[in-house]
């Protein structure tokens, strides 16, 4: 049985990608930062996947401590963990460090370890942040020397780093970068930007509706494109887009959630002019601002070609993740 070391198992994400991987036969250790994580993300995992090849070891993406002997007898590594948060930090340093020094980490013990392929998780904010409306594909990287805010920064420079760590051969490397995430959690924890921005909506929390259309995912495609990426043959070496070809508008989800019975969500867009006032004192509207009124589409030919990906469509995502909430 081959054995994937998964960062960040907890997250919204993680467990998906843990329970994929459960699913599929293999063994999974997973790294959290503290232990008191781990019946929690064992019990959320537990109602989808079999638990008995989950293990968990303490590592910390900011200190060395843990990681070779986390690495030891695994043939793979996914590296999934790094909140995905639009809120801008007081201090910018603050994301771009974990992301950053973390994978420069995560890469070296990986390496030490003789991992055949590491499966990185990115964002397509690493390919569009600071860039102008339009279509783009693998070959795009952010503009980090634009306002582009303190995540999509430090994805960027995380997956950078990532690709420079891994030029010289030896380990395999592949890039999986999702949009916009949403699907049901398996629930330890109702965490991360698109559950928050889910639970504001349907609760009611949400006055108007951002100008916004991102390229989305649902989150369990999420997973089963990070599983077929750690071994298919012709995956080695890309970067592989998890998002829609073209971008779905905010108004769109409020929308398939009221005709679902969510009858609490707003769907007046909010102006352009009072986000900017509010972002004065709202760090997350603030995050939000450079995306406000730009279109990105997306190439993501090679996720079909490669991954044969077959996407969820985003209204069934969108009202499975309402029903997780309101449980």
């Amino acid at each position: 049985m081959d054995r994937v070391l998964l960062t960040g198992v907890s997250g919204y994400i993680g467990q998906h990608c843990a329970a994929e991987l459960l699913a599929q036969g293999y063994g999974v250790i997973g790294t959290v930062r503290s232990r008191a994580k781990a019946d929690a993300t064992r019990a959320a995992i537990a109602k989808v996947a079999p638990v008995h090849e989950l293990s968990f070891v303490e590592a910390d993406l900011l200190f060395d401590k843990g990681w070779d002997a986390a690495m030891d007898g695994c043939t793979f590594v996914m590296h999934v963990a790094s909140p995905f948060v639009l809120a801008e930090p007081k201090n910018e340093i603050e994301l771009i460090a974990p992301a950053v020094e973390g994978t420069k980490r995560v890469v070296a013990a990986a390496q030490r370890a003789g991992v055949k392929r590491m499966v990185l998780t990115s964002s397509t904010f690493a390919m569009i942040a600071g860039k102008e409306s339009g279509r783009y594909g693998p070959d795009a990287w952010s503009d980090t020397s634009a306002s582009i805010g303190a995540y999509a920064k430090s994805k960027t420079l995380a997956e950078r780093a990532a690709w420079a760590a891994t030029r010289d051969g030896g380990m395999e490397l592949t890039v999986i970068a999702p949009g916009a995430v949403f699907g049901p959690s398996l629930g330890a924890k109702l965490e991360g930007q698109s559950v928050a921005l889910m639970t504001g909506m349907i609760c009611g929390k949400m006055p108007m509706i951002p100008d916004m259309s991102v390229g989305m995912v649902d989150v369990r495609d999420v997973a089963r494109l990070h599983v077929t990426a750690m071994t298919a043959n012709s995956a080695a070496g890309k970067r592989i887009i998890a998002a829609s070809a073209e971008p779905v508008d905010m108004a769109t989800m409020a929308g398939v959630l009221k005709a679902a019975g969510y009858s609490k969500v707003r769907s007046r867009r909010a102006p352009t002019v009072l986000l900017k006032i509010m972002s004065l004192f709202d760090p997350e509207v603030k995050g939000m601002l450079p995306f406000i009124g730009r279109v990105a589409s997306y190439d993501n030919s090679a996720t079909f070609e490669v991954l044969r990906w077959k996407p969820t469509p985003m209204d069934t995502s969108f009202r499975d993740m309402a029903a997780a909430i309101s449980q």
